[in-house]
């Protein structure tokens, strides 16, 4: 199946079309125009909705937990959240959003946020969203190119909440986006909205709207590479890309995964350990198109057991979860499996860093014996993942199982070392989820210098992989200077953007350093070389913490600062 998918990609996507049985309009000839990875288009004449994919079927089946920090529990049938949706859609028409509108949300991984993204989907508009612990400058960064037209944002303050309440948070984002013509409250809080702010309205006012019109939903089919979701990923250079992702492609992807290689359907619970500033989140939502129920959490990690116990009590089948967190609960000395009721789980996933054998085992030992545990892999940049697991393939430790089907990956050795075992990760055929490209990129010249320059005809995803006797493949950190700390990917210029306004400061360069006794593996160390007579003590560090924190979030503050007499003459990415 592996040969087939990527010696004959055309048939392989045309069949896996037909097989998922989504509703669509139009022909599936032809598959791919263009040969060529960075410029192919798949099914031109195919025409789908994302939201009514994912909403299709019996009103009837639970398709939505949404769980709460105090205990409390959203739950939503099908037929329930499909009626939100609709309701949403057609207020966010009468306030004016059209096909292609940009929409942009500060969101908690609740229902609301849920009913948001699937509503501007409905109806033709693309969709971004962050966490609401990102500060203002890092969202702006994000969202203001858009010139989006709706923000969407979370009001209510949580006890775990840090820095700057939250519904301050939404209203500088607000001031900072002109182009807005409304903001829409997610939850209850209030706002001190002036005359120079578009006007607020309340998302459980909107959803008791009933204009008494069509009874249910009648959403138009836009075409399959119409635009769905905006994601964004920093580097070591320039402000953030805004990638442009398509409905289809990213539909079509994500069913291939959950259908194939994590082998979800009906009757299934699927919880990730995610936010809605992260791929994951939206990786995730797709599952309801395979008939699958998606159990969300809105909380902070309060203790070792706490995803755990939803496992436990929701029932969850499938678990997502990261090296961070299996790291934590080690630490802790958690044993999941010997405390909480986890019959019903039958396969983890992880995901965010490299998964370390000893990991395996502690799953093995202290969750389920003989429940495979998953390592996926991918990014942002495609919304989905080149490598990931197999539910008919055995599981070695300290590796992935298998390519991802219909792409063709590669370890593609350096040039002066044609035999080396560890490359870097390329793909080498046109595939549905590449991106479409990057907002404002309009020739595309910054899309084609970050994944296509280095290795012409081929994507490259700045990963270093290797592949194993086994089949498998075992990952090996990043080759382009982007920084993954406890899972979570860090462009350097973000941070040395903050720290140009933090008086003292010469150069600065931040690294990540491997520290296996760290969550995830590895940690940040802030190299700084300060001006003449300035030192770094107590008072300056907590003063550079504070505004890494608040101004971009807070895994962009280290776990170490020290002061140099200079950086490493050598350039490298991400050095000042």
């Amino acid at each position: 199946m592996d040969r087939f998918s990527v010696e004959d990609f055309h048939s392989f996507w045309r069949l896996f079309l037909e097989w998922s049985d989504v509703p669509r309009d139009g022909a599936a000839e032809p598959v791919c125009v263009g040969d060529a990875c960075e410029t192919a288009r798949f099914f031109p004449d195919l025409r789908l909705n994302y939201a009514e994919c994912l909403l299709a079927g019996s009103p009837g089946q639970p398709v939505l937990t949404a769980c709460h920090a105090d205990g409390s529990r959203d739950r939503f049938t099908r037929g329930a959240l499909r009626v939100a949706v609709d309701r949403l859609a057609k207020s966010l028409q009468r306030l004016g959003v059209r096909r292609g509108d940009h929409v942009v949300a500060i969101a908690r991984n609740n229902a609301e946020a849920v009913i948001a993204c699937l509503a501007t989907a409905a109806i033709g508009g693309t969709f971004a969203s962050c966490a609401p612990e990102m500060g203002v400058p890092a969202i702006l960064a994000r969202f203001a190119p858009l010139e989006a037209v709706v923000l969407f944002g979370c009001l209510r303050a949580e006890r775990w909440d840090a820095g700057i309440p939250v519904a301050e948070r939404v209203l500088e984002t607000a001031a900072g986006l002109p182009s807005l013509a409304a903001i829409i409250a997610l939850a209850d809080g209030s706002l001190d909205v002036d005359e120079g702010t578009a006007p607020l309205h309340r998302l459980a006012d909107l959803l008791g709207d009933d204009d008494g019109g069509e009874i249910g939903p009648s959403w138009p089919r836009h075409p399959f590479n119409h635009l769905l979701f905006t994601m964004f990923s920093s580097g070591t250079t320039g402000p953030p890309k805004c990638i442009q992702h398509g409905a289809g492609g990213t539909l079509l992807e994500h069913l291939k995964e959950h259908r194939l290689h994590c082998d979800l359907s009906h009757g299934d619970r699927l919880f990730f350990q995610t936010s809605c500033g992260w791929m994951m989140w939206n990786w995730q939502l797709s599952a309801l198109a395979s008939g699958v129920e998606i159990v969300l959490y809105d909380g902070p990690l309060a203790a070792a057991d706490t995803f755990w116990r939803i496992v436990a009590e929701e029932r969850v089948t499938v678990f997502g979860t990261n090296p961070a967190y299996l790291h934590f609960c080690e630490e802790k000395g958690f044993s999941p499996g010997r405390v909480l009721d986890l019959s019903a789980l039958r396969t983890m996933l992880s995901t965010g860093s490299i998964l370390y054998p000893r990991q395996y085992d502690w799953v093995s030992s202290k969750v389920k014996s003989s429940m495979p545990l998953q390592s996926i892999s991918g990014g942002t940049d495609i919304i989905g993942c080149f490598v990931l697991g197999n539910p008919n393939l055995p599981v070695h430790r300290g590796e992935a199982q298998c390519r991802s089907l219909g792409l063709d990956v590669r370890s593609l050795p350096p040039p002066d070392d044609p035999r080396a075992k560890i490359g870097e990760l390329v793909c080498a055929n046109p595939f549905p989820s590449r991106p479409l490209g990057f907002h404002g990129d309009a020739d595309g010249t910054r899309f084609h210098a970050a994944y296509f320059a280095q290795n012409p005809g081929y994507w490259t995803h700045g990963d270093l992989i290797e592949a194993t006797p086994h089949g498998g493949w075992r990952l090996h950190g990043r080759s382009d200077g982007v920084l993954n700390v406890r899972g979570i990917r860090i462009g350097t210029a973000e941070i040395y953007r903050i720290l140009d306004d933090v008086g003292g400061i010469v150069e600065a360069m931040a690294v990540e350093q491997q520290a296996e006794d760290e969550p995830g593996g590895t940690r940040m160390v802030l190299l700084l070389v300060l001006r003449e007579g300035v030192v770094l003590d107590s008072a300056l560090a907590k003063h550079i913490r504070s505004e890494l924190a608040r101004c971009g979030s807070p895994a962009f503050v280290p776990a170490r600062i020290a002061q140099v007499d200079a950086l490493p003459v050598k350039s490298q990415p991400g050095m000042r």
